[in-house]
């Protein structure tokens, strides 16, 4: 082989690491620790779903448990999809009222499995009260007890409720484990509230429909939450992150990259959020905050995987 033809396959081969490491390092390093990939809308392609998430940068997914049916359903997830998923098991606020006898021992048995990593999503939700509010607390109580006794993390799920959260939080303060708001939706006072007790808040897309002076945004853009006390999520199949909201400011929506807006147009809808809108969700983040998403994105990642004792 002549020369020339040797110094030309050598500078193809560079050029094909070149073109391999740029895509590595466009790619960020995210954990989404909050998607609800037992709903039937994932039924039928979740391999591609779960695909789709790591080649847009989303290494590892929680599969939120709101239910003994859905959190058994998130366990067995983890066993098809190790390494990659991990599984919270809890009784959501809505599904309270069906608490009978024997669920407390069923919900322990699945938590005590390594893969599940949370107790949860559990909490209170006054906002829409699918169930009795005095149900609902002690529902949640018995969940608190059950973090404190395995030492588990809580996920934690509150709408227009947040006093009396806390009021039973701090019945237990001696022995609460980590702590973490879920899609947090407040205002600045609470999310206060929540960091002065330890707690750290988890993110969304609802960020994109916030339109209050003293909501998520104001959280963010104040610098009111520190970024080791960030998470971040998508509550797929919930919470579209709409980047096209009229309301969403101009510096956010030029911090989009088009390789994030690329996996969220081509595949999220309103009807079906997925894990891999979630870089979207961190570079609107970041621009809110005034930081670099790449910063935003392994910050988050690494309080996941310490938060939760993700394998890394």
């Amino acid at each position: 082989m002549a020369t020339n033809e040797l110094d030309s396959d050598s500078t193809k081969t560079l050029e094909n690491v070149s073109v391999s490491m740029q895509q590595c390092y466009e790619n960020y390093i995210i954990v989404d620790i909050g998607a609800n990939l037992t709903n039937k809308k994932y039924g039928r392609d979740l391999d591609s779903v779960i695909q789709r998430a790591k080649d847009s940068g989303v290494q590892k997914i929680m599969v939120t448990g709101t239910s003994l049916r859905t959190s058994r359903e998130a366990l067995r997830l983890t066993r098809i999809y190790p390494g990659t998923l991990y599984s919270t098991a809890g009784i959501h606020p809505h599904d309270a009222k069906s608490w009978t006898e024997g669920y407390l021992e069923e919900l322990r048995e699945i938590v005590m499995n390594p893969e599940c990593v949370a107790v949860g999503e559990c909490g209170l939700d006054y906002n829409r009260d699918f169930s009795p509010v005095d149900i609902q607390k002690e529902v949640f109580e018995k969940q608190v007890q059950l973090a404190c006794e395995l030492g588990k993390p809580l996920l934690l799920h509150e709408r227009d409720a947040h006093q009396d959260l806390l009021d039973i939080l701090k019945i237990y303060k001696d022995h609460l484990p980590a702590m973490v708001v879920h899609c947090f939706t407040g205002t600045s006072e609470q999310a206060h509230n929540y960091l002065q007790m330890g707690m750290y808040l988890g993110m969304t897309g609802y960020l994109c429909k916030d339109r209050s002076d003293n909501g998520v945004r104001k959280v963010l853009e104040d610098g009111l939450i520190p970024l080791d006390r960030l998470l971040v999520e998508t509550d797929s199949p919930f919470m579209y992150p709409n980047t096209r909201a009229s309301k969403l400011p101009t510096h956010v929506r030029e911090a989009l990259t088009e390789r994030s807006l690329t996996f969220l147009q081509r595949y999220c809808t309103f009807q079906r959020n997925e894990p891999c809108s979630l870089p979207a969700i961190v570079e609107m983040i970041a621009a809110f905050m005034k930081k670099p998403a790449e910063e935003v994105a392994l910050a988050t990642a690494f309080n996941a995987l310490k938060i939760f004792g993700l394998s890394q």
